[in-house]
């Protein structure tokens, strides 16, 4: 009830300034409490875009749902880290937690969330133990102030290095002490990440008063309560302590809280201000409006969390080599959740941040220069290999194709075939087979691992072609019609196949236990359109293109019992579609290319109506390092991106009356849905810088180049898009 009344609030205090002249900052409409309920995993704090810092309070890790170090359900602090992943299903990092308290034998603090304040690039808690705790960040150093309600004569500061959050797990750490109000320190970890270092210094705004270890991993410093705020800045790197006090040097040289917090605010609004939105017309409710933008404005905030900085500002980096290296030319990235993020995630930043396009490219040469093949799942600069496929060849070839980045794309075709032909996860057999037969792989989810493995070869096979290499070209684009082994024409399920060319017995398409053997957290329901680089070859393998339609329209009816031992990331049915997981994301556009975009259409306005709220618990299922949020923003916008690489983007049912997309400076692309409102869903013509426009996609360059996509909306389904000419 508290909950609503502060929402309600917060709605009528922004009416009233914008009704009285007062020009609010986008940073405004953010909310970062969005996906820190429920299985969100958002990871809730202070940081700048893509920054190295995610300094933000950290809880007791208390199950799955604390992933992110943080869940809105709970009222205990452990202390506030400097680093934290966003919406991720497993849980790491959580370094350096640092606690304030009146008590020199305190562990942990509870708190409300009506004592907290968060916008973005700053956080605040009054905690109950009466100490008020400020944060705020730049790149790679964080920003800490205490204020002291209590009457207390000294306030104790808790370093503590042993506790990390989920898998973390320390290995070895030690602080030292740097001149009267400086200390110093590393932190090896292993978890999820099998290998992080990690390095801090830390520096306070007057001396420390005392100084107890109570462990090498724990230390408590006193200072007294002279009513004045106490101010703490830490810089951090995967290099060095010296590298990170070069990083605090080079980026917080001075104790002036505001103007960091305010120039954090403005490299956020910058980034922000890259999309303007505007109501419909036809949009009475402007408490609506409100609500959309809000939930709008903070999926945009939440896809830029991550890739995060991951080199010190000299350009020294660690490499997935575990050895030093330098880069003055290109940052390095790390937090790369590559299944999850090159379905929209990066598609979306190959449109609002292509002048970081190149620094991606170059960190990914990097990784696959030091380990041998491109990034899976990276973090810290240690290989995870989590998930499933080769999800990096997808994001490189985007960039290659889209002619985003200063990496030749004969180095790119070089990085992605060794990537595509090696020996592990299944990639033998797949050479052997022409698919991972279920039977000789003891690593399971051999339909999931073949269905992504297909759509990376056909993103091989595109680049090859692009360098006239028409032998590779060939031989990937054969590599990339494995997943017909897979397709089953008696049930029209993809299915487990073993070495004898025999289907796997038994079988259920909604189970996913034993099923899950075959399947990436999901089933053969939500599997079967893996197949966004072929959708055209899919719809032959049913038959005939009514059949396809019909067994396509029934995903988003039947229900069916998921099965014991059901993996929790299938959340946010429709029928047998999941948007709460990545496999879903991009089927309701396959209506696209079978001439029906109303259907998906609707589909795309209910999923965005009932899948997102502007509420702790608005998310549908894990953030998953941005992809969910970039779904969001792409399908308000009324784009989507379905083919792995390339940039034909796919016209769904845009949210709002316009959307204003900022490509460079002197740049932007609208997209204007005339008459759109709740009903008015369906396209009915549309208009291209002033042009008739029949086609239901667009492509990049039709976008990046600027101009005017006008869509007249209406209540009934229209042929727009029907044609076969007019199909992706």
């Amino acid at each position: 009830m508290k909950r609503c009344f502060l929402m309600a609030l917060m709605a009528t205090v922004s009416l009233l300034q914008a009704s009285a002249g007062k020009a609010l900052r986008l940073t405004d409409y953010v909310n970062p409490f969005i996906g820190t309920g429920g299985h969100g995993h958002v990871f809730l704090g202070a940081n700048v875009p893509f920054g190295m810092v995610q300094l933000g309070p950290t809880q007791p890790t208390r199950g799955w749902d604390w992933c992110s170090g943080y869940h809105y359900s709970d009222s205990v602090l452990l202390g506030f880290s400097h680093t934290h992943l966003s919406g991720t299903g497993i849980g790491d990092l959580g370094d350096l937690t640092v606690l304030p308290t009146t008590d020199i034998g305190q562990q942990m603090v509870t708190f409300s969330h009506q004592n907290e304040q968060v916008r973005p690039g700053y956080y605040s808690v009054r905690m109950d133990n009466g100490v008020r705790v400020e944060l705020t960040a730049t790149e790679r150093a964080g920003l800490h102030r205490y204020t002291c309600s209590k009457r207390a004569d000294t306030l104790y500061v808790r370093f503590d290095l042993k506790r990390g959050i989920g898998w973390d797990g320390l290995e070895e750490a030690k602080a030292i002490r740097k001149g009267e109000s400086a200390l110093s320190g590393h932190r090896h970890s292993r978890g999820w990440a099998n290998n992080q270092k990690f390095f801090f210094h830390a520096e306070f705004s007057r001396p420390i008063d005392g100084w107890r270890n109570q462990a090498d991993t724990l230390l408590v410093l006193s200072f007294a309560n002279n009513k004045k705020p106490l101010l703490l800045r830490v810089g951090i790197s995967a290099v060095s302590e010296e590298g990170a006090q070069a990083n605090l040097r080079a980026e917080l040289d001075h104790w002036d809280f505001e103007r960091v917090a305010a120039e954090a605010d403005a490299k956020w609004e910058a980034q922000l201000q890259k999309v303007m939105v505007s109501p419909s017309t036809l949009n009475a409710q402007r408490s609506t409006f409100n609500a959309q933008r809000s939930t709008f404005y903070t999926a945009l905030y939440h896809t830029m969390v991550a890739p995060s900085l991951f080199s010190d500002a000299n350009g020294d980096y660690r490499g997935a080599d575990g050895h030093l290296h330098h880069n003055g030319q290109h940052p390095m990235y790390t937090t790369w959740s590559l299944w999850d993020t090159y379905r929209a995630a990066h598609p979306l930043m190959t449109l609002l941040h292509r002048d970081r396009q190149d620094d991606l490219a170059a960190t990914m040469l990097s990784i696959w220069r030091e380990q041998g093949k491109l990034p899976v799942w990276h973090l810290w600069g240690c290989e995870t290999n989590c998930m499933v496929g080769n999800p990096g060849i997808p994001v490189l070839a985007d960039m290659v194709l889209k002619h985003l980045t200063t990496i030749t794309p004969a180095d790119a075709l070089e990085a992605m075939t060794a990537s595509a032909m090696m020996d592990e996860r299944g990639l033998k057999l797949l050479r052997e087979y022409g698919y991972i037969p279920c039977d000789l792989f003891d690593e399971n989810e051999t339909v999931g691992r073949g269905l992504e493995y297909c759509l990376a070869d056909w993103c091989v096979a595109r680049v090859a072609e692009l360098q006239g290499r028409r032998l590779e070209q060939q031989y990937f684009d054969l590599r990339a019609q494995g997943y017909r082994h897979y397709f089953d024409a008696q049930t029209g399920f993809m299915r487990g196949k073993d070495s004898q060319g025999r289907f796997r017995q038994p079988f259920s398409p909604f189970h996913t236990q034993p099923a899950n053997r075959d399947y990436t957290e999901g089933n053969a329901w939500q599997f079967t359109w893996l197949v966004p680089h072929d959708v055209d070859g899919l719809v032959a393998l049913f038959g005939s293109e009514q059949r396809f339609v019909e067994k396509l329209d029934s995903l988003f009816v039947v229900s069916g019992d998921f099965g014991e031992g059901a993996p929790p990331d299938i959340t946010g049915l429709i029928g047998q579609y999941a948007q709460g997981n990545e496999p879903s994301h991009h089927i309701f556009y396959i209506y696209n290319y079978v001439g029906q975009p109303w259907k998906g259409a609707s589909l795309i306005r209910r999923a965005l109506a009932e899948q997102y709220r502007n509420d702790p618990d608005g998310l549908s299922g894990n953030e998953d390092v941005g992809q969910m949020s970039a779904w969001y923003v792409l399908s308000a916008m009324g784009l989507y991106q379905v083919e792995p690489a390339g940039g034909k983007f796919i016209i769904g049912s845009p949210l709002f009356g316009e959307a204003s997309i900022r490509i460079d400076a002197d740049k932007t692309f609208v997209v204007k849905a005339i008459n759109n409102s709740d009903a008015n869903v369906y396209v009915q013509r549309a208009r291209l810088n002033g042009q008739p426009y029949s086609r239901s996609y667009l492509m990049y360059d039709d976008i990046v180049q600027g101009g005017v996509l006008e869509l007249e909306m209406g209540p009934q389904p229209s042929d727009f898009g029907t044609k076969s000419a007019d199909r992706p």
